[in-house]
């Protein structure tokens, strides 16, 4: 029944990547310089409820210093930490399609062009992805490994409209359609337990993904991070969060729902403790990935068990 490999029941990014390039490949977190329209006025102001002041950056990444730079780093650290070789530039922070398409070409291929970079993954949201920019990422996976990864959070428009997001799941549904033309990976982001979001709106949200033409998914863990809107929701008692077994059961039963070939990068977020609020829990990632597959090996299940 599990086709996966490493003791997973579902198909990781970390298999995924061995297949493709036969060892072991880690992101190193880029922050490109970029904003996004709910922030700079375009849209709105502060950008989304949850977001840092950073734009979500890994933790340890450093915004402060050159692309060049920030790949250096990430590289050493990578290599300390995992022995890692090589690498895909991931630009993470804010919305990394939202500029000029020869500045967005010029940032992309400056960290192709570093030493043990085999591929790029660039972060942004639906609703900034014109046709010329697509064509300039399509362009670029010709010759390079590469993702868009579009984050929805949610494909109900009324939730995303109180997070700020402010774009809809037309958008969503707009972007995803047109760089699937393009023949391009595509990741799309959720993030579950969302202020308002009941069980029956994740669950709508998976089944519909599960039907699109995405190549992966990641699966965020709603985190309350300081100096954020939804700290000062979460200070007046309104954001309602769930206990680890709820999350890691939630998880499990949505895991089972997603089509057996699609490419799970994440199933929860990662936080530093200086930053995060709540759910304290939510810091052991790696205690909380083994009791989601523990989970699905008690039920002798597996990414796809309940697919249709």
């Amino acid at each position: 029944m599990n086709k996966y490999l490493d003791g997973k029941r579902y198909y990781s990014f970390g298999q995924h990547l061995k297949e493709h390039f036969g060892e072991k490949v880690y992101k190193v977190s880029l922050d490109g310089g970029f904003t996004c329209p709910n922030r700079d006025g375009t849209l709105g102001h502060g950008g989304c409820t949850f977001c840092s002041q950073d734009g979500s950056l890994a933790p340890g990444a450093d915004p402060y210093i050159g692309l060049k730079e920030q790949i250096e780093k990430g590289k050493v650290f990578l290599g300390q930490r995992y022995g890692a070789k090589k690498f895909l530039a991931y630009f993470q922070s804010f919305s990394n399609t939202y500029g000029d398409v020869l500045e967005l070409e010029k940032k992309y291929r400056l960290a192709l062009n570093q030493k043990d970079i085999v591929g790029l993954s660039v972060a942004t949201r639906p609703d900034c992805v014109p046709d010329k920019t697509l064509d300039l990422i399509a362009d670029i996976s010709k010759d390079h490994y590469t993702w868009l990864e579009f984050g929805l959070q949610t494909m109900h428009d009324n939730i995303n409209k109180s997070l700020n997001r402010l774009h809809t799941f037309k958008d969503f549904v707009s972007a995803v359609e047109r760089a699937h033309k393009r023949n391009l990976r595509i990741c799309a982001h959720i993030i579950l337990f969302l202020p308002g979001e009941t069980r029956k709106h994740m669950e709508e949200t998976i089944q519909t993904l599960s039907k699109m033409p995405v190549t992966g998914i990641k699966v965020h863990l709603l985190h309350v991070i300081k100096k954020t809107a939804l700290a000062s929701q979460h200070a007046k008692g309104e954001i309602s969060l769930p206990s680890q077994k709820e999350y890691v059961e939630t998880v499990a039963d949505f895991v089972e729902l997603l089509p057996p070939h699609l490419i799970i990068q994440r199933l929860t977020g990662e936080t530093s403790k200086e930053e995060m609020i709540a759910p304290l829990w939510a810091l052991n990632k790696n205690q909380i990935l083994k009791e989601i597959n523990d989970t699905l090996i008690q039920r002798n299940t597996c990414q796809g068990s309940r697919f249709y």
